[in-house]
């Protein structure tokens, strides 16, 4: 057997560190007492320990046996500090002393001791080294040359040395991406004695498999940047007698492998991005350790898993077989994984005691267990509990044990504001109580039965004591104050609006005889027409014929302006009776106006609730015509705030709200119900705690210019404003609906 120490990749190792971990009481195997017997009987022991030198600079370590010694030891290597590991089954030891410094070479002391029927040896290196164990008749050497290692360039980890005489292949090679973005290249050796150094060569890294050929068809060179993995080229080449693999990723990269059987794997996994995210809290969490067995017992690879992480683990009598198992840089939890998950065999872990066993064996004593539980829960005595309930109705508590949901009664689904508008004479209408909703799995057992008094709110099961217990603290968990929460809503209705109206009467009346008697030519000016003929003519001439009648008009779309301003212009000329009259009207308005309605409503956790304001606009109508009753009516017009939230669990807030805002319109038409401005909003909405959510917003522009003329002579220029009239207008209107919802505590609620 060969081996060869990765340099310093595994920090932190915590056992082996002093002479005292050496003492651990190892956890013993099951065994029955023939077992014990039989390896009594075969029982070992330790005589003698020396270091010598060995050809080019290598050292020896003669481990001489009282008995010839059937097999080599379980060994295994540690990389920071730099150890050897030697493990002896069924061998006691005889040793004078426990511990010995060497002078020079690669061994730094050795240490010895005994746990119950087995001895290891630990050999303290100085730094990386090839090993190679050999054993004859009751002796067992250990072979040690030195590495020799730059401090700048990282030396290879190496899995296994193949001897010269071995040939061995790889038959097929994978890329995958694993489950969290790492980037994972499985090989498929021939045998699993093919020696594998790993090593970082720049931004890539190198696996080198010793004595390996390759495939024509597997020596290729893969871009394998579309997976969004770490890595971006797999580049496999033979190299020499060897096979050669290079992985070049990007970014900052971390790196692990392992063997098990003829199957080696190699993870890469990004140090940044999202992927570092959920590097930061992996599947395994365990320390780090580098393992190499070549056909050793489950057994013995278990005992030392339970040696590394002082954990008690216990197997079963069925479990048997060897295992080929490489690991380099992997948490112990995970290299425990592959190692059950290689043999069939699963774990059940109770504080820190591990039981392991073939998983159809752990599976039929579980299920054993949980028939002899069920049958003693079914002679179990059947009592009685009274349990008095705080916030939770009773009756919603039997639903719950008996496997129903559930839920308000439709309410925030069927209420609207138009249905609680009966409320304003009287209270509102409170939403239906909480029914049971789907029929579940009950808690009761077969045996068991509930009733409840709804005017103590007190809920009575009867059932056996395990089960009572258990509904107890279901009920505990939903007996709860409910939350409670304020919800604040602004309305603002906003109009800006500009009109402007112009407009002209002209009137011309004058004698077809000719010349008439008259004392000259009068002019009357006053505001209007009819008062400037008076001024002009006396009080003989009130009105004077009008040719052409524009005046200016006082409603400009939505917009109805106050009257206008006028001025009357008259000529008359008394000698040829002509009399000409001209009445200018003009009006210019601007109009900006805000209304802000802050309803606001407190309610539970799903439990709807509504706030009206407003007014009933009574009117008046006939069943039979003129002649029929006369009945009077009301219409409302209202603002309206009906609410139904749900408080998650990170306080964040779902709300079923619908917001109305009404307004009484123009005069009712005769015998009619007076018309409604209607502004309304309905809606879901998930706000955060104490956020302001806008619901909705409506924005209306009406923009005017209407023209009213004589043809042609409306086109004059300038003369052409006595022969028409103009209309502009320019309306604004718009609508806002703020939502406001906040948690109240329960000291805020109750003052």
């Amino acid at each position: 057997m060969k081996a060869t120490f990765p340099p310093m990749h595994l920090a932190g190792l915590r056992w082996l560190a002093t002479a005292c971990v050496l003492l651990l009481a190892l956890p013993a195997y099951s065994q029955t007492p023939a077992q014990t017997q039989q390896e009594d009987s075969r029982q070992n022991t330790l005589s003698a320990v020396s270091l010598a030198r060995g050809n080019n600079d290598s050292q020896v370590v003669k481990l001489v046996f009282k008995n010839p010694v059937g097999e080599l030891p379980i060994a295994f290597t540690t990389s920071n500090p730099h150890r050897l590991v030697l493990d002896f089954p069924a061998t006691g030891s005889a040793l004078p002393r426990s511990t010995e410094a060497a002078e020079g070479g690669s061994i730094k002391n050795w240490q010895v001791a005994q746990a119950g029927q087995r001895t290891r040896v630990v050999l303290n290196l100085n730094g990386p080294a090839n090993y190679e164990l050999r054993m004859d008749r009751n002796l067992v050497l250990a072979v040690l040359r030195a590495i020799p290692v730059s401090p700048d360039t990282p030396a290879p980890a190496r899995f296994a040395e193949a001897g010269p005489a071995r040939a061995h292949g790889i038959r097929d090679l994978e890329f995958r991406r694993g489950k969290d973005g790492e980037s994972r290249i499985t090989v498929s050796l021939s045998d699993p004695g093919v020696g594998v150094d790993i090593k970082k060569q720049g931004g890539a890294i190198q696996v080198e498999f010793l004595n390996t050929s390759l495939p024509t068809p597997l020596q290729r060179r893969l871009d394998v940047t579309d997976f969004a993995t770490p890595a971006q080229l797999v580049e496999t080449f033979e190299q020499g007698k060897n096979t050669r693999m290079l992985v070049t990723p990007k970014g900052k990269w971390d790196y692990s492998a392992y063997q098990t059987g003829t199957l080696f794997t190699l993870e890469v996994r990004s140090l940044e991005g999202p992927q570092a995210d959920s590097r930061d809290k992996p599947q395994y969490s365990g320390e780090k350790l580098s393992l190499n067995f070549q056909n050793v017992e489950v057994r013995s690879v278990l005992q030392v898993i339970a040696d590394f992480t002082g954990l008690n683990i216990i197997t079963s009598d069925t479990v048997s077989g060897n295992v080929t198992l490489r690991l380099k840089d992997v948490p112990w939890d995970q290299a425990l994984d592959i190692i059950l998950r290689a043999k069939g065999l699963d774990q059940r872990a109770t504080g820190n005691v591990i039981w392991i066993a073939p998983r159809d064996e752990l599976t039929a004593k579980e299920k054993l267990e949980k028939e002899s539980r069920q049958q003693i829960a079914e002679l179990e005595d059947v009592t009685t509990e009274f349990i008095r309930l705080n916030y939770l109705r009773a009756s919603d508590a039997q639903a719950i044990i008996k496997g129903q949901s559930l839920n308000a009664a439709g309410a925030s689904e069927k209420a609207t504001c138009a249905t609680k508008a009966g409320g304003i004479g009287g209270a509102a209408s409170q939403p239906a109580a909480a029914t049971g909703a789907g029929a579940g799995q009950s808690i009761l057992s077969k045996r068991g039965n509930t009733s409840y008094d709804s005017k103590t709110n007190t809920l009575f099961v009867q059932d056996t004591p395990s089960k009572i217990k258990e509904i107890k603290a279901m009920i505990a968990s939903v007996d709860v104050p409910s939350k409670q929460v304020m919800i604040e809503a602004r309305i603002v209705v906003a109009d800006d609006a500009f009109g402007r109206t112009l407009g002209a009467r002209l009137g011309f009346q004058g004698s077809a005889s000719g010349r008439g008697g008259g004392a000259g030519t009068r002019v009357g000016l006053s505001n209007t027409l009819g008062g400037s003929n008076t001024a002009a003519a006396g009080t003989g001439l009130t009105t004077t014929p009008t040719n052409v009648n524009l005046p200016a008009t006082l409603a400009v779309g939505t917009l109805n302006l106050s009257s206008a301003s006028t001025l009357g212009f008259t000529v008359i000329n008394a000698a040829s009776t002509a009399i000409l009259g001209l009445e200018l009207q003009a009006l210019e308005a601007d109009k900006r106006g805000k209304i802000v309605s802050n309803p606001r409503v407190i309610t539970q956790n799903q439990k709807p609730a509504v706030i009206l304001q407003g007014q009933q606009i009574p009117y008046q109508s006939s069943a039979g015509g003129t002649a029929g009753a006369t009945t009077t009516s009301f219409v409302d017009a209202l603002l309206c705030l009906l609410v139904d939230p749900q408080v998650l669990n990170n306080d964040t807030i779902i709300l079923d709200v619908e917001v109305q805002k009404d307004a009484a319109g123009a005069a009712p038409v005769a015998g009619g119900a007076p018309p409604i401005n209607v502004k309304r909003v309905k809606t879901q909405v998930r706000v955060k705690n104490g956020e302001t959510a806008v619901l909705g917003g409506i924005f209306e522009q009406e923009l005017r210019n209407d023209t009213e003329k004589v043809p042609f002579l409306g086109d004059i220029p300038i003369l052409g404003h006595l022969f028409k009239s103009n209309i502009k207008g320019d309306i604004k209107t718009e609508l806002l609906i703020f939502l406001t919802p906040r948690i109240l505590d329960d000291a805020v609620a109750l003052q």
